[in-house]
């Protein structure tokens, strides 16, 4: 199996080298209006809503800032397919502007856009990062009633372009192939995430970059592509960053299209790409490590009907049975074009349970 990944260094609200429907999953977490650290980003875009800022006047620059995201939504309408997946990270933001504090709901606004744009709204995934910091209270303490709730989560939104599901051809082996384990499925789409740890806001080895990154840990997009995609699919990220979803879509087996408007952020990506084939396997193993703890578990107090055809271990359900993974056999770098091509993972069980996951840093 072969995939293709492709990069631009430029404003997603144009993507004219993607043709209309031809993406089949869109991942993505954009610069969250009103947090200051990408205020310069939505500054340099439209000069009124630093003047807004600085008179005071947070719900104008706020739906200015929204206007600029809409540019992208409205291009990453074009190019993804009908009854195909959408799914945006995003954050609220708290801010004092002038004399007022208040909350800036962008999760509302985004929804608002993609509704009012032939899109289904689909539950949505609360990714949970709580802190335990005695600090992290705003307010007046102990004395109501002028106190304030933390804010320590953030929204996976999900959306479907248009009203009817993405059809595929009966028994479809690419499909098939693509399936998750049924425990994976009991976490993985559960409306609360609070197993997965947020990524630092900062870059060591690249310290005039630190404060325009947010790159989300890759076990979001690793896990959104499993959910929502199968082999061979293209997957976008209109606001891309340090490269997280190219590198989950990689380890995957997923075409992909990431969109950034700084290009010393390729400087990481090319620093994690160097781990890929190696963070591929150890992702592999650790799946199928867990997935024979869960079976042992599990065959104590029930029978198992199915075995899994590549594997040859026993999976709950008769859904799971063609289950394939893949290795990275090899990359080649061509401009900003990666192709990559991909084997099926070698599984050698003796030693699965005490593989450990290699998370990029």
């Amino acid at each position: 199996m072969k995939t293709e990944h492709n990069l631009y260094f430029k404003n997603s609200s144009d993507m004219n080298e993607i043709e209309s429907n031809t993406i089949d999953l869109l991942i993505t977490s954009p610069p969250y209006p009103m947090i200051e650290m990408w205020d310069e980003i939505f500054f340099s875009a439209d000069n009124k809503i630093k003047e807004n800022i600085k008179n005071g006047e947070g719900l104008k620059a706020f739906q200015l800032m929204h206007k600029e995201l809409n540019n992208t939504w409205r291009e990453s309408l074009r190019v993804i397919k009908d009854g195909c997946i959408i799914c945006i990270n995003i954050g609220d933001a708290t801010r004092k502007v002038g004399n007022s504090f208040q909350l800036y709901p962008n999760h509302v606004k985004i929804i608002s856009f993609f509704q009012n744009h032939e899109c289904l709204v689909l539950p949505v995934i609360l990714w949970r990062k709580p802190t335990n910091s005695p600090t992290k209270f705003m307010g007046s303490g102990m004395l109501p009633p002028n106190a304030y709730v933390t804010l320590e989560h953030e929204y996976i939104l999900i959306f479907r372009k248009g009203k009817k599901n993405r059809k595929f051809k009966p028994k479809s082996e690419k499909r098939y192939n693509s399936a998750y384990f049924w425990e994976e499925r009991n976490k993985w789409f559960s409306d609360e995430w609070s197993d997965i740890i947020g990524e630092s806001q900062t870059l060591e080895n690249y310290e005039n970059l630190r404060a325009r990154s947010a790159a989300f840990p890759i076990e979001i997009p690793y896990r959104l592509i499993n959910m929502f995609s199968v082999y061979e699919d293209n997957i976008l990220d209109p606001f891309w960053g340090t490269g997280t979803t190219t590198l989950a879509a990689m380890i995957s087996a997923r075409n992909s299209f990431g969109y950034e408007t700084e290009p010393e952020f390729f400087k990481v990506f090319q620093n994690n790409l160097k781990k890929v084939r190696k963070l591929t396997d150890s992702i592999n193993k650790e799946r199928i490590a867990t997935h024979l703890k869960f079976i042992k578990n599990y065959a104590k107090n029930k029978a198992i009907k199915y075995n899994s055809i590549n594997y040859n271990f026993p999976v709950i359900t008769s859904q799971e049975k063609d289950i394939l993974l893949y290795s990275i056999k090899n990359v080649k770098k061509f401009d900003n074009i990666y192709n990559l091509e991909h084997e099926k993972f070698l599984y050698r069980g003796k030693n699965s349970e005490k593989v450990q996951s290699s998370l990029i840093n």
